[in-house]
């Protein structure tokens, strides 16, 4: 049952709009992501030790509206059959943030990197699995030819990027085991489409993070 939805104006972003946010002041900002989740925080010792990873938010400019990628995890790996953003730690030959993000996705969706169009990034977002997570935006021109690195990635996925600035998306679970713990997910109800596909954890944690630093950006003047 859904509960506690975000209580956040709806938004409708465009290529202009997007554009237009981390061109601005406050697009360039980069604040930390806050949890949203109700649960205990991350300790310094566990910030301290934090292994620094991205994620790329590849927006696809298609026609009727952009859509973001995203990707299902193998069955075999950790997080299995979890809907992330395409990802993964850093690795020594990665000068920046920006390029572990692009070259993730590379590896595991065969995202040409000529194609990607860099926006900006958001905050770092540390999470309790142990990980330092900077979510990169960027742009994609269509058409996108992709494939899924066997072993690592199950599926592959477009959601309407709309869907992560629409409030009643987003609803509460609790843990029966933990009354006081509850978690933010986010669905596709009215979707048939996109059944199936849930976002959690960390991933629905940078999406309300985006959500939130856009609302920031149109209260500012951005």
């Amino acid at each position: 049952m859904h509960e506690s939805p975000l209580a956040r104006p709806a938004l409708r972003p465009t290529e202009a709009s997007l554009r237009a946010h981390f061109a601005s002041r406050v697009g360039r900002e980069v604040r930390e992501l806050e949890n949203p989740h109700v649960e205990p925080k991350v300790t310094d010792e566990e910030r301290a030790k934090a292994t620094p990873a991205s994620v790329l938010l590849a927006i696809v400019l298609r026609e009727t509206e952009p859509t973001l990628l995203i990707t299902q995890r193998h069955h075999g790996i950790s997080f299995p059959g979890h809907w992330v953003f395409p990802g993964g730690r850093a690795d020594q030959g990665d000068a920046t943030p920006i390029e572990t993000a692009i070259r993730e996705a590379e590896e595991e969706i065969g995202l040409d990197p000529s194609g990607v169009e860099v926006l900006g990034r958001l905050g770092d977002y540390v999470s309790h699995s142990g990980f330092r997570v900077v979510p990169t935006i960027a742009l994609v021109q269509p058409p996108v030819d992709l494939r899924p690195q066997p072993g690592e990635v199950e599926a592959i996925a477009e959601i309407p990027l709309a869907s992560l600035t629409r409030p009643e998306n987003y609803f509460f679970f609790r843990f029966r085991e933990r009354q006081n713990r509850a978690h933010f997910a986010l669905d596709f109800p009215d979707d048939p489409e996109r059944d199936g596909i849930l976002l959690t954890g960390v991933t629905v944690s940078i999406a309300i993070g985006f959500y939130g630093e856009l609302l920031r950006g149109l209260a500012n003047g951005a």
